[in-house]
């Protein structure tokens, strides 16, 4: 093997390349036969009954809460029925899964593949030889039952394991055409990127189905957009069919971008694989320059110190569990970065979807990712399947510079040294430019000096300080430390998970959910050691465990991703500059719930200087932030007394809130206490989706008062209708409304194969009716990447 000329330098010159993978989307036009049957395994099995769904898809019917596993675990059978592109003629075409909940045996021409055990991870075949002229019969079927691989296997049984799981297809199934021989993988490693010499190391892997007899060569380009930053290019001898390892570096890399949380630099790597003098293959990724760094004094991003201030999210939805498009799962990101102001995000507890990922990475979000489990050790079989998880997950996400610390345990578990020095090991051989860690319980911190394994020590710190207040523990010495998860349902002062966040609950308890989460950080933020706080959690998700209904509540936003009175503290921790913010910790109710208001130590949350209250259009108070309880906060919470004498109360007063940065006034908000003034909001997060039948968007409802703050104990009922190329994700019609807190959501997703305009119209049962247009545009049939 020879190398061949490096080049650097920025300039425009176009980089000649080869056609990149062609990808053939399958998540249109399956058909589902619900239990399986082995009949339908078989080619000229007539699945003309079977119904026709799209990708990604939930094998169960279900509502947001109440959900059961037993409408779930069994054997599914899907049928796709296809034809072969010509486009792939004389090309190697590969079967690819997303993810499938939870083992997937394929079936192609009444041919059977290997199954795949497991959910959550990518996976292929190879099927070049299995392809017919004519229609191809692809059947799958599904097993989502309590199998033994992780997180499952438990004798336990769903209960076990604090998060449901739907089964299904739940994630993009496509075909791809490849060349003979093609470039099946690429690691760009930033390396000393500090440093003036910064580079990047190369680990490219050609896959050959013969050995090629022309003159091989490997070009690997950097872009930033269209412009062109350096180039490696090696001539290769290949000597043996299958999979080889290339290894290259691009240097010279002094003037590019680093990526961090506030701007994000994103670089296209380029590789093309050249035969004789043709490019033939291309493979793209995306890379980010960054050093993310922990060490015993805490945690330092491209050599400055910054504290993690984060959520750990689930990704499971209402109605359909995993099986939600990429739009759906990129806007969990931006809520977390633009509405929750996280710069980190721990992916609880399982490989989460790539275009998460993606968005992470545009946004400037960390992201702690990890693979299936939750506190269950199991067989050996079971544990040689977490350790291939924990590569697979590597292999796929190792280019995400979002990505700043590996999960290597399972989570919460008892300490196995042997597995997770296997865990370890797998990680360092395939990423050794990140460190690893796992979530430590007290059970699994009393012998950490003798059978800890990891890099970072990450502990989830649920105690409560002498007062009954969040109490947090100094750091561990001689270790970097950080927390992996703080607050959740844990009722401080009694030693019980059993805090349930509803919005439809007691507003005394809501009301405590913000201000344990400010605690939570302020307190680890005495300690500079610790490197920060990603705190339980985002979003309410699915579960069997401490729930209601079968809802765990421990989420500053619900199942819908609607922010409850705990995301009043993470909305309010942004630069006044940037949005001026202020959010009250109450309901604004002077009804029965809370007749005389939200009570003498009322607490509003803001990044202002100073708020004026106003009460019926006098002036109660004038207050500052608490710097004094909550001294290592940016933006500490206020406190005024709002509790409203009985001849107020039956004024029907509004509360005015007037926020000032320095002397100038820079925000002011209403509330009314008027219910007979109240509205329905209908709100769409997006105004274009595409006809491609997989595509959707939230749409929320919620009751509000005539300024637009929510009313938490409102009633009634909410019917939706629909014209247009679109369906409705969702109850419908969904009541009762009280029972989510008077705000809810569906999905609207798009026909297959279709463009125009859906037309959304929503009926409360008393505050008539609001309508909401979407537009759609025609989708591609091809992919090429």
């Amino acid at each position: 093997m020879t190398s061949g000329a490096l080049t650097s330098g920025a300039t425009e010159s176009p980089v000649r390349s080869g056609p990149a993978r062609q990808l053939f989307p399958l998540n249109q036009g399956w058909r589902f036969g619900g239990k399986f049957t082995a009949d339908a395994l078989k080619p000229e099995f007539n699945d003309a009954a079977f119904s026709k769904v799209t990708l990604p898809h939930c094998v169960a019917k279900l509502s947001w809460q109440n959900w059961r596993p037993e409408e779930w675990q069994d054997v599914w059978i899907y049928r796709r029925h296809f034809s072969m592109p010509k486009d792939f003629a004389n090309r190697r075409v590969f079967l690819d899964f997303d993810a499938v909940m939870n083992t997937a045996t394929p079936t192609l021409n009444g041919h059977a593949l290997p199954a795949h055990v497991g959910g959550y991870l990518p996976f292929h075949y190879e099927i070049t030889n299995l392809l017919k002229l004519g229609d191809n019969v692809l059947a799958v079927a599904v097993d989502s039952g309590w199998n033994s691989v992780p997180p499952d296997g438990d004798p336990q049984g769903a209960p076990s394991v604090d998060y449901l799981e739907p089964g299904g297809i739940v994630r993009s199934v496509a075909l791809r055409a490849v060349p003979q021989v093609f470039i099946s993988d690429l690691f760009a490693k930033p390396v000393d990127v500090l440093n003036p010499n910064r580079r990047i190391e190369l680990a490219c892997t050609i896959d050959a189905a013969q050995v090629p007899q022309q003159p091989l060569f490997l070009r690997v380009d950097m872009l930033e957009g269209h412009r062109h930053i350096a180039s490696v290019t090696e001539a290769l001898k290949l000597d043996q069919s299958g999979e080889t390892e290339v290894r290259l570096t691009l240097s010279d890399l002094g003037n590019v971008k680093l990526w961090d949380v506030e701007s994000p630099q994103l670089n296209q790597i380029v590789a093309t694989l050249v035969l004789g003098d043709q490019p033939v293959h291309d493979y793209r990724t995306r890379i980010g320059l960054r050093e993310a760094r922990f060490d015993v004094d805490g945690f330092f991003l491209n050599g400055k110190r910054f504290r993690l201030f984060g959520l750990d999210r689930h990704e499971v939805y209402p109605y359909v569990g995993f099986a939600m498009p990429a739009r759906v799962m990129r806007r969990d990101a931006e809520i977390l970065r633009r509405e929750f102001n996280c710069n980190a995000v721990r992916c609880s507890h399982y490989p989460q979807n790539e275009a998460f990922l993606d968005a992470c990475d545009e946004l400037g979000l960390m992201v702690w990712q990890e693979p299936p489990g939750w506190q269950y050790l199991g067989d050996a079989t079971w544990k040689d399947l977490a350790v291939r998880d924990v590569q697979e997950m590597i292999r796929r996400d190792r280019n995400h510079p979002s990505i700043i610390i590996w999960g290597v345990r399972v989570n919460e578990s008892k300490n196995d040294p042997e597995l997770f020095q296997r865990t370890t090991a797998a990680a360092k051989e395939l990423d050794n430019s990140r460190p690893t860690s796992g979530s430590m319980t007290p059970d699994s911190r009393e012998n950490w000096q003798r059978d800890w394994r990891e890099d970072v020590f990450a502990f989830d710190d649920y105690h409560s300080a002498p007062d009954g207040s969040v109490g947090i523990d100094a750091p561990l010495s001689g270790v970097p430390y950080m927390l992996a998860e703080a607050v959740g349902q844990y009722s401080y002062g009694f030693n019980a998970f059993n805090n349930k966040y509803r919005r439809a609950g007691e507003p005394a308890l809501q009301m405590k959910q913000a201000l344990y989460h400010a605690q939570a950080h302020d307190r680890a933020a005495s300690y500079p050691r610790i490197a920060g706080v990603i705190a339980w959690c985002a979003f309410d998700y699915s579960s069997l465990l401490n729930c209601f209904n079968a809802v765990k509540c421990p989420g500053v936003a619900d199942v819908f991703r609607i922010p409850k009175l705990g995301a009043a503290f993470y909305q309010a921790q942004v630069n006044p500059g940037t949005r001026p913010v202020i959010q009250p910790n109450f309901y604004w109710d002077l009804g029965a719930h809370t007749p005389h208001g939200p009570g003498k130590n009322a607490a509003i949350f803001s990044n202002c200087d100073r708020l004026d209250v106003f009460v019926g259009g006098k002036s109660v108070a004038s207050v500052k932030p608490d710097r004094l309880n909550f001294p290592h906060l940016a933006y500490a919470p206020f406190f005024c007394d709002l509790e409203i004498a009985d001849d107020v109360v039956q004024t029907k007063p509004e509360l005015r809130l007037e926020g000032y940065v320095g002397d100038r006034l820079v925000l002011s908000k209403s509330f009314s206490s008027d219910p007979g003034k109240d509205q329905l909001l209908l709100v769409a997060d997006d105004a274009e989706l595409a006809g491609d039948g997989t595509d959707a968007t939230r749409l929320v409802f919620k009751v509000v008062d005539q300024y637009g703050a929510d009313r938490a104990f409102a009633s009634g009922a909410i019917n939706f209708e629909l014209a247009g190329p679109g369906v409705v994700v969702g109850d419908n019609p969904y009541q009762p409304l009280d029972g989510s807190g008077g705000a809810g959501a569906v999905w609207i997703r798009t026909a297959a194969n279709t463009a125009g305009k859906i037309v959304v119209k929503a009926t409360h049962s008393t505050l008539g009716a609001k309508t909401v247009t979407i537009k759609v545009t025609k989708a591609s049939t091809w992919e090429l990447g």
